[in-house]
């Protein structure tokens, strides 16, 4: 598999550069976890990264790669399918109990 060396911004990874594996699509994962095993022999932390563009070319726009920045809240959104109905909706909610 083909790695590419990715830098990280923020957290205390902040100014490292580490080779991430790449995709078939050549993009690598969008969030990027790293597990810190704890002194004291409890469950380790894990610090969360998201996958951001680096930057863009100035005459074309396009993107030059990708880098990753640090979630301090350490939790990765949760998927969101268009085909799911939300959870909210009751005996109110339009459409409820037609078919």
């Amino acid at each position: 598999m083909r790695s590419e060396p990715t830098p990280f911004e923020g957290g205390p990874m902040d100014g490292r550069v580490l080779p991430i594996l790449v995709g078939p699509t050549g993009h690598p994962p969008k969030w990027y976890e790293i597990p810190v095993p704890s002194a004291d022999g409890g469950p380790p932390t894990v610090l969360l990264y998201e996958r951001v563009p680096s930057g863009y070319t100035k005459r074309l726009g396009l993107q030059k790669g990708w880098k990753y920045t640090y979630s301090p809240t350490g939790e990765k959104p949760k998927l969101r399918w268009p085909w799911t109905k939300s959870r909210g909706g009751g005996a109110g909610a339009p459409g409820a109990g037609e078919r």
